[in-house]
């Protein structure tokens, strides 16, 4: 998948920035990022970057705000469905566990926020969970664009110390 990425990206230079906000928005979508990997828009901002295709600053805040969309699809997704997911069969099979990251997103709330968004396995999982259990939508918003934005400074680090460290001048 990535390779085909690279390729279309070569061969559409003016377009291929616009990749970073989808492939930021598909990771962090809720049901979407199950199935996208993170390492997918580290390795073709990487390539961006090396090849001078794109801005690394500019991929940055397309990544940040392409994941704070991602994640707000997941957390309205979550509040339209609320408690009505109770009633799903695979809620209803894994009850045990449902409760117990249904207490620990309402125990750490701002917290969840955060840790989500560094930990790709749930970070797709926790937005819709923040809306199931009714978490204030400004204050969801606020700290969710606070936590893309230091999400999209990590991304930032890791492709420019990769960047120094694989191609030194």
């Amino acid at each position: 998948m990535i390779e085909s990425i690279i390729a279309w990206a070569g061969e559409h230079r003016e377009q291929a920035v616009f990749l970073v906000p989808l492939l930021a928005f598909m990771e962090t979508c809720v049901g979407v990022g199950l199935f996208v990997p993170s390492l997918t828009i580290v390795i073709v901002t990487s390539v961006f970057y090396a090849n001078d295709w794109a801005n690394i600053w500019l991929m940055a805040a397309m990544a940040m705000v392409g994941s704070s969309l991602g994640d707000h699809v997941g957390f309205y997704a979550g509040r339209g469905v609320g408690h009505r997911v109770h009633g799903w069969r695979i809620v209803q099979r894994n009850a045990q566990r449902w409760e117990r990251t249904e207490a620990t997103v309402r125990r750490y709330g701002v917290f969840a926020i955060f840790i989500g968004r560094f930990i790709p396995a749930i970070r797709s999982m926790v937005p819709a969970m923040m809306g199931v259990t009714r978490f204030d939508r400004a204050r969801y918003t606020l700290f969710d664009i606070a936590a893309c934005s230091l999400w999209a400074l990590g991304l930032v680090a890791i492709v420019h110390g990769a960047h120094t460290l694989f191609l030194p001048s």
